[in-house]
């Protein structure tokens, strides 16, 4: 620094008074071109903000975010992202998120507000308010959750899209001087296609031609079909008796035509849609009044054939029984189906044609699951449900596992007309007895009768050739259990909870179907590469031991108990009821990552832990909704456990409202059951940084804590979330893990007692 206090500054140096005071050098990025320079303009692509002081530094826009991922939920998607390479030299780093939607592949894209091409300033504008309704899409709001602009995080969670739509997004980077720059803002991009939704509501019902018993119905398709439409739900009842007797019906057109009516009766009409995302919201009601009866006149000669006609068909139906009868025929149990919800709002399903009367459901033309064993020749049951592919269209490409009856295998299939596709095949090893074999037709006779987005698809069998197999689409990423260890902490909870979503509407389509499956656990639900869940593992015959330590004993192996609810356990009493409650442990499964439900207790600890009343606790980093819903599940009374459609009801609930998922506090009421305690690991024993990371498993990390300067436990019982970021722990759910791990660790130095539910 010159002390040239009356002389002028050299060149490279400036002093922001004129007079005595001291020349300083210019700041970085900075120069005077000339000797007496009052300030020091900033280089080329350099810039100060407004209240920068002469003597900060110049600095330059960030470059654009890295590393930038998706996942998309329906019709929302979750963006994240890493801070950019380039900072510009500022701490005063923000994000703003474009969006444009596309009208197909490499076809124009436009503003999410307009369609694509239609000269809407691309990108969406930056300019959202907090909480975001920026854009209108229809009438529903694409919302940015916490915002699109000015996000001090790098995520985003982009809500109410269009369903099978393409968008696109740009990530950009934005700091104080941002605006200053006539360059372009660089940024990532993110192309995402929505999955399938629901279809809109049905408008514009109107009536065609009406009689005294029927009526013929007609209507357009709702105006966002989202997707294929493959049925419509008619329903339909007498005005102000709805409380009392409604029926329902289907039609794969566009009109119907209702029958069996009362003359001179006023009816409310109602018509959905549905896809295989689901249904879509009921219609508007629409009041029909039938025609008046005219009056019967019968003849003596007309009732004589009547009562001829009863007579005859009464002696017909006792001839065929008794016959039947003598043959050993028995007909085969069909389970009750189950009906969610508490309302009458949840109980108009899927049947094709169902009435409700007084209390009682009754189901002329309904659809359910048969129980192939009922049938005596196993092979006419495969056969009536399943479809019959040629072996010389199937391609065994390699060994993928062993299975129950023989080998899984990767493959793949071709069909007339149509491309490859890769499937999975489970094959009928040789020598098999035959209650094997009857085993392994019934898994496919099963597994045919069910067609859902979140259940395993059988593609068709092989039984006219060996070896016989079992043919299903090919889940990319395996069982759910080994999927989430091997992927440990990177999900973030929108994420797993959208995996429970699929889960429990899957759950939700068999128990409708009175299909109950008693073996509802992680390593049993499939996952393919768009993170879809499949509920699978279907067909095992399921037997208690007596021995208290053992598990249910199945033609395959062992299922352990821990999945199992009391009552079956006890007293064998499966149901969906017990189904939810394996449900619950599926819960705590995946927001655990994968941990082993009870950890190491015995199996015989389990059954008395659980009778005693004690539950499992919240996983680590375990929302309170989420853990209040597994306890609903766990629930003593199998009357007081949810239904699958509400556990779908409440997880949509939690989609569409993440903000609810930042409570980690369960709402328990007084009736609550007491949880279990996991022992709370003694950190005493921990001699050194290496030691404690071994312990919690985030052995990964021990280089970054090295490199960051923490050599002892004492500088780590220091940390908190900041410092575990700068590490370079990126997972969410490592970083929460760590800094559990710290806390626990800070009380016990300081002999502070850690909250916990005795046992």
């Amino acid at each position: 620094m010159f002390d040239h206090r009356r002389s002028a500054c050299e060149m490279g140096f400036y002093k922001p008074v004129a007079g005595n005071g001291l020349c300083g050098k210019c700041p970085q990025h900075s120069h005077s071109e000339t000797r007496a320079a009052l300030s020091c303009p900033c280089d080329s692509n350099y810039y100060r903000a407004a209240d920068d002081p002469p003597a900060a530094p110049c600095s330059r826009p960030p470059s654009a975010p890295v590393n930038a991922i998706s996942s998309v939920n329906g019709t929302s998607v979750n963006l994240e992202w890493d801070r950019p390479q380039d900072t510009g030299g500022r701490s005063d780093l923000k994000y703003s998120v474009l969006c444009q939607k596309c009208s197909g592949e490499g076809g124009p894209c436009g503003d999410c507000a307009s369609s694509p091409g239609g000269g809407g300033k691309a990108g969406g504008g930056a300019s959202a308010s907090v909480g975001g309704m920026v854009e209108r899409l229809g009438t529903a709001a694409v919302r940015f959750v916490p915002r699109q602009s000015g996000l001090t995080e790098p995520w985003v969670t982009v809500l109410n899209l269009v369903a099978h739509t393409n968008y696109s997004f740009r990530l950009l980077a934005m700091n104080a001087v941002t605006h200053l720059s006539n360059e372009p803002s660089p940024y990532a991009l993110v192309n995402i296609t929505t999955n399938q939704a629901a279809p809109s509501e049905v408008m514009e019902i109107r009536q065609q031609n009406t009689s005294q018993n029927s009526v013929i119905l007609l209507w357009h398709e709702p105006d966002q079909p989202n997707g294929v439409i493959l049925e419509y739900d008619i329903k339909y009842y007498e005005k102000d008796n709805e409380a009392h007797s409604y029926s329902t019906l289907k039609s794969k057109n566009t009109s119907a035509r209702v029958s069996g009516l009362k003359p001179g009766t006023k009816y409310i009409f109602q018509v959905r849609a549905r896809t295989s995302a689901g249904c879509g919201d009921f219609s508007q009601n629409v009041e029909i009044q039938t025609g008046k009866a005219a009056p019967l006149r019968y003849n003596t000669m007309t009732i004589i054939w009547i009562c001829m006609a009863l007579v005859s068909g009464l002696v017909t139906f006792l001839a065929i029984f008794i016959c039947r009868k003598r043959q050993g025929y028995t007909l085969p149990h069909y389970p009750s189906l189950l009906h969610c919800g508490y309302s009458k709002a949840f109980q108009d399903s899927d049947e094709e044609k169902m009435h409700y009367q007084n209390g009682h459901v009754s189901f002329p033309d309904a659809r359910f699951y048969i129980d192939p064993h009922t049938y005596e020749d196993p092979c006419q049951a495969v056969h009536e449900f399943a479809r019959e592919i040629e072996a010389s269209r199937i391609k065994i490409e390699k060994i993928i596992g062993s299975g129950e009856f023989g080998e899984v295998c990767y493959g793949r299939m071709r069909l007339p007309g149509k491309r490859d596709i890769p499937v999975a095949l489970k094959t009928l090893k040789a020598g098999y007895t035959e209650k094997q074999k009857r085993d392994f037709l019934a898994e496919a006779s099963i597994m045919a009768q069910f067609d859902h987005p979140n259940v395993i698809r059988l593609e068709g069998v092989v039984t006219q050739s060996k070896p016989a197999m079992i043919i299903t689409e090919y889940m990319e990423n395996g069982s759910l259990d080994s999927f989430l260890r091997r992927h440990d902490g990177q999900f973030t909870v929108i994420q797993l909870v959208g995996l429970l979503r699929g889960i429990a509407a899957g759950m939700t389509y068999l128990s409708d179907l009175g299909y109950i499956h008693r073996d509802l656990a992680a390593r049993n639900i499939l996952v393919n590469s768009n993170l879809v869940c499949k509920v699978s593992d279907f067909g095992l015959s399921r037997v208690l031991e007596d021995d208290p330590d053992a598990a249910y004993t199945t033609s395959g192996g062992k299922i352990p108990i821990r999945w199992t609810a009391p009552e079956a356990i006890t007293f064998r009493k499966f149901s969906s009821s017990s189904d939810v409650w394996s449900y619950g442990v599926v819960m705590w499964e995946v927001t655990s990552y994968g941990e082993r439900p009870y950890w190491n207790l015995t199996n015989r600890d389990v059954i008395k832990s659980v009778e005693e009343g004690y539950r499992l606790p919240a996983p680590m980093g375990c929302p309170g909704p989420l853990h209040t819903l597994m306890l609903d599940c766990w629930q003593k009374d199998r009357n007081e456990r949810p239904r699958f459609c509400q556990i779908v009801t409440v997880l949509d609930k939690l989609i569409r409202n993440p903000e609810n998922l930042k409570s980690m506090e369960t709402l328990c009421s007084l009736n609550s059951p007491p949880l279990m305690e996991r022992a709370i690991p003694d950190f005493s024993s921990c001699n050194s940084v290496n030691d404690w990371l071994d312990t919690i498993k985030m052995s990964r990390y021990k280089d970054h804590f090295e490199a960051g300067g923490y050599q002892t436990l004492g500088h780590v019982i220091s940390m908190n979330q900041g410092d575990i970021q700068r590490l370079g722990v990126t997972l969410m759910g490592h970083q929460k893990k760590i800094m559990t791990s710290v806390q626990l660790m800070r009380a016990q130095v300081l002999n502070k007692s850690v909250p916990s539910v005795h046992v």
